[in-house]
């Protein structure tokens, strides 16, 4: 599939096949023309195709054997034209999350956000790697953490690891100071969070001998009305299939695609309707 055959679909099927919105598309093509370079051979795809096929992959995640079969272009030149992609992307600045600094004491404008973990399958190692199996579901799995404002449902920062890490833990080694003016919603799974950070809600949790009142429930509901949004909004990042299906690629580059993808996010959030 070229740009040329799809620029003319309406806005809504357009998101259907590409996962972004035209005007996001044309931000990023210009992005693309002022930080590739212009000279030597020129390559067999425009750039806005180059950016087509780097969005489709990360939307379907077919292998690249078949996108090569779609393009014809070699494996190799897949491997090389999404990574290229992906880099001029990152590099220019304009998609980045606003990161750990925006919920710094100094200034914060921030009142609330919510933390939460979401795992994604991975190859089984060559190697048997303990770290990153799920005792639980004993498979391999791979970990990622965000960190979303509630008033915006802008994603400010995320952090990444592997399946077996407690999402407690996975808080503590990438906490950097969060304002104590925050107020940071979480569920069970950060259960001691209050001792890092004050201000935090988490729901009470019942034992054999202490049953939740109904005061507690109707807590634990409110919390959890004030949270669901957050689940909504990983939902919207695994609309593209290389965050939600079994992760073949190498995982030291899968931060870099989550991090663009949740900044695609963030501009289409700001984006006027």
């Amino acid at each position: 599939m070229r740009y040329e055959e799809i620029k003319e679909r309406i806005d809504k099927d357009f998101k259907r096949l590409t996962g972004i919105e035209h005007q996001t598309f044309q931000q990023m093509v210009a992005v693309l023309e002022s930080e590739l370079p212009d000279f030597g051979r020129p390559p067999k795809l425009s750039r806005a195709d180059q950016l087509l096929l780097t969005l489709m992959y990360w939307r379907e995640y077919r292998t690249q054997f078949h996108i090569t079969q779609a393009y014809g272009i070699s494996e190799s030149a897949v491997c090389r034209t999404i990574q290229k992609i992906e880099e001029a992307l990152i590099n220019s600045g304009q998609f980045r999350l606003p990161g750990k600094k925006a919920l710094q004491p100094s200034d914060t404008v921030i009142e609330i956000v919510v933390v939460d973990a979401t795992e994604q399958p991975i190859e089984r190692p060559k190697k048997n790697n303990v770290d990153t199996t799920v005792a639980k579901k004993k498979r391999h799995t791979q970990k990622a953490q965000v960190i979303i404002n509630q008033r915006t449902m802008e994603i400010i920062a995320t952090a990444f690891g592997n399946g077996s890490t407690h999402d407690f833990r996975l808080f503590k080694e990438n906490y950097a100071g969060v304002a104590q003016e925050i107020l940071c919603l979480a569920d069970t799974g950060y259960l001691g969070i209050n001792k890092l950070h004050a201000n935090s809600q988490i729901p009470a949790k019942k034992s054999k001998l202490h049953p939740l009142t109904p005061k507690q429930k109707a807590a634990n509901r409110e919390l959890a009305g004030q949270r669901i949004f957050c689940e909504h909004i990983i939902g919207r990042l695994k609309v593209f299939r290389i965050l939600s299906e079994r992760y073949r690629n190498r995982r030291k580059r899968f931060g870099l695609r989550f991090n663009l993808i949740a900044a695609i996010y963030n501009l289409e959030l700001q984006a006027p309707s």
